[in-house]
């Protein structure tokens, strides 16, 4: 067998010289980025302001009408009108329009649904849809208002993407939908984000704009009261910022899950979350809160479930029949999406197809610009359909009136045309209609009947005439058409009733989370290494605790379970910890580190109870210090409150209640300084004031005493001791004092 040549390429076309042209890459490069940015922006991601679509979602109504998809008819198959959106306007893949699609008939992803769907569209936990060759769909009444009139030359149409046919560039649309069924997308640079609102409310509010163009935003909104979103929920943005929003055309909104309590007798009850915010999956929702009820960060709730058949019914059981229903939905409204917050962007495309941020006022008003544009364009082309009529009607009433002749001129002439043009000054279109005519309209009745359609279709000729040139009656047949069609969204339905709730945020105080502990009394174990740990009931018999090997006691302190304990330590934090939390068991407990945030150098200065209203000195080695009102002391987090500030190689060294008018110092120098109470300030953080004076050495240890019961420190053995003669160390803040007294302890502190 020969083998068959190969057949060489053929060379490149060598370019014209004039088709050659230089540019620089950057340049050719923005220039290209922009158009594709443009693209994006007016072709798909925002929607267009006069009928609030975007092309594939206009694309797919027009589609389905073409398809003669009406309410009343029957539905086709999902597939079928892909196909058809893709083949001949879409051009995008079938799975984007389908996704379009689906969320046109989701009655919780949309407030008015614009395709009537038959099978799995999918639900509010997040199941995506059947296949589109297992559902079916048609237009609903709400998807035939907005296309209304579409085909009596109201809007301009342009060629599809093949050139092979046309589509509409925007809808006629008989109702606000940009803000009833609202919209979200991202394209280059810019996005969108609009809520959905309710129907009757925004006709309400265009009739009064209709009445009084210059209506403020503030007016508006007496007649919007704010989103309306499908799934519902309460929206509790303030007034103030609403209309802020509204006016500026952005802004956000604070939208809750709306729920109830259900008694279940014995002082328990249940809360029942009936719905939920918009765009939030309830799997997701119970999923996360499930998570953090395991992570104790909901500690007042002990349990979730779901009950939703049709409609949501989340129950949400609280650990106790005390807890106020209000506060425990306050913390899951903090940590959960059952609070979530809704944005507004109102970034659309205006009717020059140019992209703006809009707000309500000016929305409103494009839509009715648009709607006066469409009855304009409609009384045009029904003028010019009477004209042709009346044209055909007049040639008709010449045929009666000279019917013998007419007759004679159709059997005998050879070309009766020109002939009945020529004896009755016919026009062709009246000619060819007169010969065109069936014989049994000859009758009588049927003249009188040419005669009453001849007459009404002047009458309306007259009036479409007079309401071209009033721009008053233009508005009036406006506001009577967005009257008609508000009987189809009648706030009473259930299309048409409000469904999100507007009110302000409640104020609740935080739930008290200690009613959940069970009082009960314990022991707290600190060791001198920071190792802590909680025995039952008050342990008096405190050398019986053991400890680790080479550590020892360093705070024995009695408490209740309900009770806060507090830490100051050496780096000048307090740190509170709730004494239930604490490790308990056998053993030696937990390190403290893992507990709160401190460092491996600090240690525990000082550990005792929270009681509120007290007042500490707190000081460091350097001999700085103040008060310190104990209820500023008090922290939330694990990283604890700064405040003593600490010098550089200084660290916090006293912290006890200040009860008294006297202070008395005692430095590592041994030497003791004794003053008013009242040179000392009170502060809530700092460095302090000096409280005593040193060459090397620093401070020891310091407390305040009363006068009157005089002061005292604990000897080694346990035992109280009294001074005598304090008086001769009285002196000013900040002196260098005299040498301790004898007897003093030797490890320069007062003691308990």
């Amino acid at each position: 067998m020969k083998r068959s040549k190969t057949k060489s390429a053929k060379p490149a076309k060598e370019p014209k010289p004039e088709e050659i042209f230089l540019e620089p890459f950057d340049e050719a490069l923005s220039q290209r980025y922009l158009a594709y940015a443009l693209s994006t922006i007016t072709a798909r991601a925002l929607p267009d302001v006069r009928d609030g679509l975007k092309p594939v979602h206009r694309r797919i109504l027009y589609a389905m009408r073409q398809m003669k998809l009406n309410p009343a008819g029957g539905f086709k198959k999902s597939a079928k009108v892909v196909g058809e959106v893709m083949g001949n306007f879409h051009p995008h893949g079938d799975q984007a329009i389908y996704d379009a699609m689906v969320r046109l008939v989701q009655d919780f992803s949309v407030r008015v649904p614009l395709i009537d769907g038959q099978g799995n569209f999918g639900n509010i936990d997040g199941d995506n849809a059947a296949a589109m060759r297992y559902t079916e769909s048609r237009l609903t009444q709400a998807a035939q208002l907005l296309l209304d009139g579409i085909d009596e030359d109201t809007v301009d149409f342009r060629e599809t993407y093949d050139g092979e046919g046309k589509e509409p560039v925007v809808l006629p649309a008989a109702f606000p939908n940009l803000l009833a069924n609202g919209a979200s997308g991202i394209a280059v640079g810019m996005a969108t984000s609009i809520p959905p609102h309710n129907v009757a409310e925004l006709i309400d509010a265009s009739l009064h704009l209709i009445k009084t163009p210059n209506a403020r935003t503030e007016t508006l909104l007496k007649y919007v009261k704010g989103p309306d979103f499908p799934t519902g929920g309460v929206c509790i943005e303030d007034a103030a910022s609403m209309e802020e929003a509204y006016a500026t055309g952005r802004g956000g909104f604070r939208v809750r899950a709306r729920w109830e309590t259900e008694d279940l007798g014995r002082g328990k009850f249940q809360i029942v979350v009936t719905e939920i915010p918009y765009q939030v999956q309830k799997s997701k929702l119970i999923e996360k809160i499930a998570e953090l009820m395991q992570a104790r960060k909901l500690p007042a709730l002990a349990d979730i479930r779901d009950e939703s058949a049709e409609d949501i019914r989340l129950i949400l059981e609280p650990k106790s029949g005390n807890i106020e229903p209000a506060a425990l939905m306050e913390t899951l409204f903090k940590a959960t999406d059952l609070e979530s917050r809704f944005s507004l962007n109102l970034n659309v495309l205006g009717a020059d197809g140019a992209p703006r941020v809009m707000g309500l006022r000016d929305v409103l008003q494009s839509y009715l610009d648009h709607r006066k544009e469409v009855l304009r364009r409609g009384a045009e082309f029904r003028l010019d359909k009477i004209a042709r009529r009346l044209e055909i009607l007049d040639g008709f009433l010449i045929a009666y009136l000279n019917l013998d002749e007419v007759i004679r001129i159709i059997r005998y002439e050879d070309d009766p045309k020109a002939e009945l043009m020529k004896t009755f000054k016919l026009t062709e279109t009246q000619a060819e209609a007169i010969l065109n005519m069936r014989l049994r309209s000859l009758r009588k009745l049927e003249e009188m009947e040419i005669k009453t359609e001849h007459a009404d279709l002047k009458k309306e000729q007259k009036e479409l005439k007079a309401l071209l040139k009033s721009d008053e009656k233009q508005w009036a047949k406006i506001a009577d058409q967005l009257k008609e069609v508000k009987k189809v969204f009648d706030p009473k339905s259930d299309l048409g009733r409000r469904r999100t709730e507007i009110t302000d945020a409640p104020e609740i105080d935080e739930i008290d989370l200690d009613i959940l502990v069970e009082k009960e009394p314990i022991t707290i174990v600190l060791s001198e290494k920071g190792w802590v740990r909680t025995m039952k009931g008050h342990v008096e018999d405190t050398k019986s605790i053991k400890y680790k090997e080479g550590d020892r006691e360093g705070f024995i302190v009695h408490a209740q379970t309900t009770d806060k304990l507090m830490l100051f330590v050496t780096n000048g934090k307090f740190y509170s910890l709730d004494t239930a939390n604490l490790p308990g068991g056998r053993g030696h407990g937990e390190p403290i580190r893992l507990l709160v945030d401190m460092g491996n150098d600090d240690a525990v200065v000082a550990a005792f109870l929270y009681e509120g209203g007290r007042k500490f000195l707190v000081a460091s080695s350097s001999g700085h210090g103040f008060i310190a009102p104990e209820d500023e002391c008090l922290s939330t987090t694990r990283k604890g409150k700064q405040v003593l500030n600490v010098a550089a190689g200084a660290e916090a060294a006293v912290c006890r209640p200040a009860e008294g008018d006297m202070v008395a110092v005692v430095g590592d120098n041994k030497k003791f300084l004794v003053f008013a109470a009242s040179e000392l300030p009170e502060m809530t953080r700092g460095k302090g004031v000096v409280l005593q004076k040193y060459q090397k050495d620093g401070l020891s240890d310091a407390k305040l005493f009363s006068k009157k019961e005089g002061l005292t420190w604990t000897d080694r053995s346990g035992r109280t001791q009294t001074v005598d003669d304090w008086k001769s160390y009285l002196g000013k803040r900040a002196q260098a004092g005299k040498i301790a007294p004898k007897g003093f302890p030797t490890s320069k502190k007062f003691g308990a």
